[in-house]
């Protein structure tokens, strides 16, 4: 399929909605999903759709990566009955100065940046099943930090919770933790194709 306008209709567990399509180059496009910007009642009804998938995973806990997946984990776990979350934060504030830190490369982000694991908070992750989610996995490289980060600090990972896969070369940076995915929708990447975007699912 080829686009020739900048909306891209998706389908988001039981929602449809259309994302805007933008240039991360000359060749290049993306549909952008901002968690932020979609508002509460979208956040919630996506949070329990994502929440019935995770949910025979027994998570005892939900973890997320700052700053796009924080309303992710706020309404699974909620849909969850959970109370508690945690936050791998990326910005280096002054209570962070000893996390265990890993470092990590997204698509949407064109500076070196790196997740930072609490040790206060080590505590609430050690031991217990625990899932990430996010919103939209793309390359793998934010996940497979995260993933690795939650392993440094003792959880068990039961699952990944996203609310869109992006393309496929996702796979490859997870490897054997690709299985552990569970998605509400996929979505292509985009080339340029004349005056338009033709997907690629590659």
């Amino acid at each position: 399929m080829t686009t020739h306008h900048d909306l891209y209709p998706v389908t988001i567990g039981s929602q449809q909605i259309d994302l805007p399509l933008v240039p991360l180059h000359d060749e290049a496009a993306i549909s952008l999903l901002m968690t932020i910007d979609r508002g509460v009642r979208f956040m919630e009804a996506a949070g329990r759709d994502l929440a019935a998938l995770i949910e025979p995973l027994r998570p005892e806990i939900i973890a997320t990566n700052a700053t796009l997946g924080i309303p992710v984990a706020i309404e699974v776990s909620r849909a969850l009955g959970l109370d508690d979350y945690l936050v791998l934060q990326k910005t280096p504030k002054i209570h962070l100065g000893d996390a265990l830190v890993e470092p990590l490369s997204s698509i949407t982000t064109d500076s070196a940046q790196a997740l930072r694991l609490d040790r206060a908070r080590l505590g609430a992750i050690a031991g217990r099943r625990v899932v990430l989610v996010d919103d939209v996995i793309a390359s793998g490289g934010s996940i497979a930090a995260g993933l690795r980060l939650l392993r440094a600090g003792g959880a068990e990972l039961v699952g990944v919770g996203a609310l869109l896969t992006e393309g496929s070369g996702w796979r490859a940076a997870l490897g054997d933790d690709a299985g552990l995915v569970r998605s509400l929708g996929s979505i292509p990447g985009f080339v340029r194709d004349g005056d338009g975007w033709a997907e690629v699912w590659e």
